[in-house]
Formats: C-alpha cells, structure tokens, sequence
C-alpha cells in the first residue's frame, strides 16, 4: 500500500502498513504511556499481525494491528496515538482502516473505557469483562505431577488447535504455532490424553501466563501452577475473565488486580466446548 496523505490543521500524516521499520518508534509510543510492551513485543505482534501505521514527517505518531484467526475472526489491538495527537480523528481512522482490513470477519476486541465509545459506535457489543492481575510472585509453587500436567510433546500440537478451537471458537493454529515456540507449554491430561493447555513466555516487565484452555476452574488453576512453578520471584502477569472463578485464589497468591477491560465483539463468536479459555496471550491478541 502506497503512503496514503491525510491532510488536516495539524498538517500532513501518512497512513502506511506497520513495517519492521517502524518498531522503535511504536516501542517509544508505548513507553510515553506507560504501556509495559517491550521491543521484541511489538516485533512478536507483527509476526502475527498486519497492521497500519500514523506517520508525521517519519516519526511514527499512531498504531494499529489486527491478527487473523483464520478466515472467520481477527481479533484487534495495540491501537496507540501519542499523547499530543489525541482527540483529532486519528483513533477512529487507524481503526477504520482495521476494521476495512478485516472486512467480513467477526472482530474481538478488548476495550478501555476512552475507546468503548468508538467501538459502539462502530457496532461492537460488549460480551464480557478480564481483569489485568500482576505482580512479583512470592514464594514456591510446586507443579502438579507430571502423569496430570506435564510439558507438551511436539506431537501433541495438533490436539492442542482442536482442543483450543473449541474453547475459543476461533482458528488460531498460525498464532499458537508462534506462542508455543515463544514459550512454554503445559498440558492437562485425562487418560494420557490433552484436555487443557496453558502457555508461558516472556512479555512486558516479566512473563503472561495464557492462554489457558480447560474444563472448570479447578483445571485451569492446575496448569496455571505447573507454570507457575517456573516462575519464583518473577513478574507475572495472567488476564482471566471476571466469571473465571480464579480471582479469589489469584488474590491469595500474589497476583491482585491492576485494572480490568471489556471483551467487545463485532459479529459472533461460538466456542463449542467443553473448555473454555480462562486467559488470553494478551489484552491484544485474545
């Protein structure tokens, strides 16, 4: 896509795709918000993602990407402005252009309260709440026995897509190929067989655990241990839905809740089950 000139008061910006070449200036937008993304997570979004850029002059002044899952949904985050260029139209025009990229998809979103509008506006409906839980983990966790969770084998992959296909109602093989090999991953097993998964890697001050895919609470919390145990004195940061039954149990351990944000949908979204995903990889990518 050629640059694309986009002529106001404020003068001229360009609207082009998110390229490698725009990294720094994507990561320095989200250090001037303090959003906790590092380098190397802007460079992993785009290995999953496509996404636009703002820019003015050369300097990368807005960001948007969304990521496929499969031909049916996308999901859609990391939408920045720098802070100086807010409340001129520039949100709404990266997320257009999103929404014109992924046309004929059904789009998740996780929503601030300053972007809810917008996305209303555009249609979205609310269809649930995460919590952002953090902190330094205190303590030892032991890990479940190895014959109930255990790290995966590389011949398990493919259970793994089905089993998180049910749970999402989504495809997503290409963006779980990228996460299994960015991180960690645990199974849950019943009758020597994959029924949950849980992965772990590095992101932001220290490492997400997520997604999680399982039956009950009771399961989630049994994979979330077994990466857990990894993890001892380290920044943790895991996002469970409201209704997850973990927060009292999250609370106990060490992670409280920092902030929360509504899951919207543009469309329709029908996990068959019977796990369903008790966190995402990231706010962003679901």
């Amino acid at each position: 896509m050629e640059a694309a000139p986009i002529r106001d008061q404020h003068g001229d910006i360009a609207l082009v795709p998110f390229a490698e070449r725009h990294l720094e200036g994507a990561h320095r937008l989200s250090r001037a918000l303090v959003w906790p993304f590092r380098r190397e997570d802007w460079a992993f979004a785009l290995t999953v993602g496509r996404g636009f850029v703002l820019e003015r002059a050369g300097a990368v002044i807005g960001t948007a990407i969304w990521f496929p899952n499969g031909e049916s949904h996308a999901s859609v985050g990391m939408i920045i402005v720098d802070g100086a260029e807010q409340g001129r139209g520039y949100g709404a025009r990266l997320f257009d252009e999103l929404l014109d990229a992924a046309k004929g998809r059904s789009i998740l979103l996780n929503a601030t309260p300053e972007g809810r509008g917008l996305y209303e506006r555009r249609g979205f409906r609310a269809i649930g709440m995460i919590e952002q839980r953090q902190g330094v983990l205190p303590g030892r966790h032991e890990a479940p026995p190895e014959n109930v969770v255990r790290p995966m084998r590389p011949d398990e992959f493919d259970a793994l897509a089905r089993l998180d296909r049910a749970a999402s109602g989504r495809e997503r093989t290409a963006m779980l190929q990228r996460l299994v090999a960015a991180g960690e991953t645990f199974v849950l097993l019943r009758n020597g067989e994959p029924a949950g998964y849980a992965i772990s890697r590095l992101f932001g001050r220290g490492h997400v655990v997520g997604p999680v895919a399982a039956e009950s609470p009771a399961a989630a919390r049994l994979l979330i241990e077994a990466a857990l145990s990894r993890l001892e004195g380290r920044f943790v940061r895991i996002d469970p839905p409201v209704d997850a039954g973990l927060g009292s149990w999250l609370d106990e351990i060490g992670l409280p809740q920092m902030s929360d944000a509504l899951t919207m949908v543009l469309g329709t979204v029908e996990p068959t089950g019977p796990a369903r995903l008790f966190a995402p990889s990231n706010q962003s990518f679901l």
